[in-house]
């Protein structure tokens, strides 16, 4: 009898342990992950550490009250309309004024943005936010 020899088989690499190990993974990764949730996010503006305070003549300071009332320099405005801020700072600006925004903390977002929209109808371009000192402490 003659016995043929047998052509060697190519090994056969079965993929589904290998993709059911990795499923068990995934879902333990998932059902151990924790993540943070935006709806309890605390934050406490405005507190930074900053330097001194400086004089400078092509500063313009717009104050912005927690109950929407702007004051402009020193000078308080009746109205609280971004027409009316827009003509304040026109009356004070210069060329290459920086206009500093130093809103309370517990200011309406509005307001301060109603600050913002002034200074682009007027075409002042450098804007800052002006925060207390924290201190070493702080968070």
């Amino acid at each position: 009898m003659k016995f043929r020899a047998r052509a060697p088989e190519e090994p056969e690499i079965n993929l589904i342990p290998f993709i059911d190990v990795l499923l068990v993974i995934l879902i333990f990764l998932m059902l151990t992950t924790t993540y943070s949730k935006f709806t309890e996010m605390q934050l406490t503006l405005p507190t930074a550490n900053t330097d001194a305070q400086r004089d400078r003549p092509k500063e313009i300071i717009v104050a912005v009250g927690n109950d929407g009332r702007y004051m402009v320099g020193q000078t308080p405005l009746a109205a609280r309309t971004v027409k009316a801020l827009a003509d304040a700072l026109r009356a004070v600006a210069q060329p290459e004024s920086t206009l500093i925004i130093s809103a309370d903390a517990q200011a309406a977002h509005q307001s301060v943005i109603a600050v913002m929209e002034a200074a682009r109808r007027v075409g002042l371009a450098h804007i800052t936010f002006a925060a207390q000192s924290g201190g070493e402490g702080s968070r």
